[in-house]
């Protein structure tokens, strides 16, 4: 479940950033209330991730940012991802694993 909700958290957080991007950039200040929402969103579930330190839910959320931001390029920019794309984002992810699933001393 937690996985479920660091995803959620990457499309919120992706979703409220490009909204300020294209508010700043495109001069369309409507578009600032939904990306703070969003933004306050993203940072509420994190929260709700279960984990006992906020640095190390940063530290999960991290990777899994990165892998939805290259899937945010391909998918709604339509920039398809290079060879390094992906081995960054595989790293990403690797130490994001290590984080997540290593084990604790109680």
């Amino acid at each position: 479940m937690a996985f479920v909700t660091f995803f959620a958290a990457a499309a919120f957080e992706i979703g409220g950033c490009y909204l300020v991007w294209q508010a700043a950039r495109g001069g369309n200040a409507l578009l600032w209330l939904p990306a703070l929402i969003a933004l306050g969103i993203f940072a509420y579930l994190l929260t709700l991730t279960g984990q006992n330190s906020a640095g190390r839910a940063f530290a999960i959320y991290g990777g899994i940012y990165i892998l939805a931001s290259i899937a945010f390029m391909a998918g709604f920019e339509g920039i398809r991802p290079d060879r390094w794309d992906m081995i960054g984002a595989g790293l990403a992810l690797a130490g994001a694993a290590i984080v997540f699933f290593g084990p604790r001393a109680v």
